[in-house]
């Protein structure tokens, strides 16, 4: 597959020529709706007729995606071949150890994801009653062994009975005291997963040091966390965020110093990379404590940018496409994620011999994205 950038009168119809492909392949791979325009310095993924990387050679590759009980049918089919795991966000629990499942029912993905090879995952979260996370929920379960015990037992109950293949525990604003209970409690839950037969993997805030300041890093020890579980994922994104200035939301070069840190704690076979399936659209100018972005789909970006007219860019520096608009008087500025910007995200991958890479998250089809990463890699499964 080729990487192609928009000009000044490109149309489907002069590339599907120039490239001697169909045109219909690039609408379908790159979701284009009728009538099919373009906006100039988009990033359209080829399917050339004659392969153009002669001599690289595939490896198997890791890929999970996360998803909520509200996803369309349609889109999980679309993307279940491309992943190794499903993580079904999300089961929380009280201080007792009861588990608390999602509203909507979930048997759907699990049985979807077992239809198609992909492991069905159960994450656990420690969401209080706001909906946010708890801290306090958090040292609650840690700290007292009758309730650990209590969930975990819930947590084999719902493998066994439901067919769930493994437990993600997705923990954040960890208190800097509960760090090593943490560590105990993941090892623990690990050891009675694992006696099923199924992994256990942890998901960590992206820090670049050991002794790194913030609620967001201090409970999280990479070095313990990477030895109590199989896997961890690194939650390499929301640096351009809701609440925050204008920026890319993965930042390579930031993406980079987290990786490189990473590895000095954890072993490269056990880090999957977090990827960002989504980007923001923000209203200038930014006031901090003010503004709210608006989250928006990759795809849905590209529209925005034809219907208002709008150049894409790429910054070189973070390998993310970005752009700005006027509507109704007010300047807008959007960034996300291309193919471009998921190609250098592979790479690096591949650069560190990563095991894989995780989604947040896989509730709207990016084709192009599935089609590059099944291109670049083999995806493993479970059986494999």
């Amino acid at each position: 597959m080729e990487i192609y950038i928009v000009r000044p009168g490109d149309t489907v119809d002069t590339i599907a020529d120039a490239y001697g492909i169909s045109a219909q392949s690039i609408i379908y791979n790159n979701q284009l709706p009728y009538p099919y325009p373009l906006a100039i310095g988009q990033a359209l993924l080829l399917s050339a007729e004659a392969p153009t990387s002669l001599g690289r050679e595939k490896k198997s590759i890791y890929a999970g995606g996360y998803a909520y009980p509200f996803i369309s049918r349609w889109v999980l089919e679309q993307t279940l071949p491309y992943l190794s795991d499903l993580f079904i966000f999300s089961y929380g629990f009280t201080p007792e150890g009861e588990l608390i499942p999602p509203l909507l029912d979930d048997t759907f993905m699990i049985t979807m994801a077992k239809a198609s090879g992909t492991a069905p995952i159960l994450t656990l979260t420690p969401f209080g009653p706001t909906g946010q996370f708890s801290n306090y929920l958090i040292s609650q379960i840690v700290n007292n062994e009758t309730a650990k015990q209590q969930l975990i037992a819930n947590l084999t109950a719902q493998i066994t009975e439901r067919g769930f293949e493994g437990i993600d525990i997705d923990f954040e604003y960890i208190l800097a005291e509960d760090k090593i209970p943490f560590v105990n409690f993941v090892r623990d839950i690990r050891t009675a997963v694992n006696a099923l037969g199924f992994p256990v993997s942890v998901a960590l805030a992206p820090k670049t040091s050991d002794n790194q300041i913030g609620l967001l890093y201090e409970g999280k020890d990479y070095g313990l966390l990477g030895e109590a579980a199989d896997s961890v994922l690194l939650m390499t994104y929301e640096w351009g965020y809701t609440y925050g200035p204008p920026m890319a939301v993965a930042p390579l070069n930031k993406v980079r110093e987290v990786v490189e840190y990473a590895l000095t704690k954890i072993p490269a076979s056990k880090i999957n990379l977090g990827i960002p399936n989504y980007g923001y659209d923000w209203t200038l100018p930014f006031i901090s404590g003010t503004s709210k972005a608006a989250t928006i789909g990759n795809v849905q970006a590209i529209q925005i940018a034809i219907e208002q007219n709008a150049f894409i860019q790429f910054d070189e520096t973070a390998q993310s496409p970005y752009f700005q608009y006027i509507s109704e008087g007010l300047t807008h500025e959007v960034w996300f994620e291309d193919v471009r910007s998921l190609s250098a995200k592979f790479e690096l991958v591949e650069e560190y011999q990563l095991r894989g890479m995780g989604y947040w998250q896989v509730m709207q089809l990016f084709r192009a994205n599935w089609l590059l990463l099944a291109d670049t890699f083999f995806i493993y499964f479970k059986e494999t």
